[in-house]
């Protein structure tokens, strides 16, 4: 999709792609390539009870705070036994002054 992925990483319930977004392509085209191919992929590994939420968080980094976002994707296990992805997730947002209403954050 001409969008190399710089890092990928995650933990059990969520995942982190950090790349370069192609101006050819929409963030939405992409977050819907790679659901559904790593959906098809994973169900031929015997995963049939896996299943993507319907919505996902993008967000734009500069290029000054890719040694930093790279970091945190790596140690994102270690991370999250200090706060939960809920927890931190809520308060981006708030900190970045996003807009969100509760009821259709989480599905």
């Amino acid at each position: 999709m001409q969008c190399p992925a710089l890092i990928v990483g995650g933990v059990a319930d969520h995942v982190h792609i950090l790349c370069q977004l192609a101006k050819t392509q929409s963030v939405s085209n992409i977050m819907e390539r790679i659901k559904a191919s790593s959906s098809k992929w994973l169900k031929t590994q015997g995963s049939c009870t896996f299943g993507w939420q319907r919505g996902y968080g993008a967000f734009s980094v500069s290029q000054s705070h890719l040694e930093s976002v790279t970091s945190y994707i790596e140690n994102q296990e270690e991370h999250h036994r200090t706060i939960t992805f809920e927890e931190e997730f809520r308060l981006f947002l708030k900190r970045y002054r996003v807009a969100y209403d509760e009821r259709y954050v989480w599905d």
